[in-house]
């Protein structure tokens, strides 16, 4: 019964796949000719969900994404975008290696997804990136650990990711995503793409899974206070999350502040 279940939803994943990239197609045909594409934002949305529909991941949602804020979680795997973005017209930041993944690059990037360089230097370009999107109404995702971590710890944030809170009246809404199997309340270990392991490994052991749970908590907005920098700031937004996750205060990859990320 497991096997053929597995099988189903491997058949059911494919399919989904393959109707993305049929979508995504069209999206750019539409573009080169100059046809108006104002349902994209909806597609996408649609389509993350009936991907976690066929992987058969059930998500459990408290609060919702505010207008115009840019949205920071922690980041636990892969399965984090279409969890995040099947909630609303969400776009994501990410980092400009994905552009190269088979398939997944070029969806992404059809969807509208912003890719960044790595590196201290590129902080000025990432806040006017962030700072555009935002202003062109846009809700935007960020992972501010710059990886994934395996859920029983959030890593330390990015200050430079923050540095586009300077902008007046942007705001920053924490969101915590956690992964649970059923009624178990200890972080699932399934889920996290950490390490050496594979996106077709990690992708495998969702397939066989089952009664997998997101949980998704959008946290109250917060602004930069007076004489608040980028660093006490990214901890602030750090900590709302590790509270509402349950997790220890301080995780093994805190430490001192990296060259160029003050």
């Amino acid at each position: 019964m497991r096997v053929l279940r597995t099988l189903w939803r491997g058949l059911r994943l494919v399919e989904h796949l393959v109707t993305g990239a049929l979508i995504c197609v069209y999206i750019s045909l539409a573009a080169r000719v100059g046809l108006p594409r104002p349902w994209v934002p909806w597609v996408v949305c649609w389509w993350h969900g009936r991907l976690c529909r066929a992987l058969g991941i059930r998500v459990q949602v408290s609060g919702a994404a505010a207008h115009g804020c840019l949205l920071v979680a922690n980041h636990v795997s892969w399965l984090d975008a279409p969890v995040l973005g099947a909630q609303g017209r969400l776009g994501f930041l990410s980092k400009s290696e994905v552009r190269g993944w088979p398939l997944v690059g070029w969806m992404s990037a059809v969807a509208g997804t912003l890719f960044i360089e790595r590196g201290a230097n590129q902080a000025a370009a990432v806040s006017a990136q962030i700072a555009g999107a935002i202003a062109g109404g846009r809700t935007l995702v960020i992972f501010p650990e710059g990886t994934t971590s395996d859920g029983r710890q959030v890593r330390r944030f990015h200050p430079r990711l923050f540095a586009v809170a300077r902008q007046p009246g942007l705001r920053v809404q924490p969101v915590a995503i956690g992964y649970r199997r059923g009624a178990d309340p200890a972080p699932d270990l399934v889920v996290p793409f950490v390490g050496d392991d594979t996106l077709v490994a990690n992708l495998w052991r969702i397939l066989r899974h089952p009664d997998l749970v997101a949980q998704v908590r959008f946290l109250s907005p917060m602004e930069l206070r007076d004489g608040e920098d980028r660093r006490r700031f990214a901890g602030r937004a750090r900590s709302a999350i590790v509270q509402a996750l349950g997790l220890p205060a301080e995780s093994p990859q805190d430490g001192d502040t990296p060259p160029g990320d003050p």
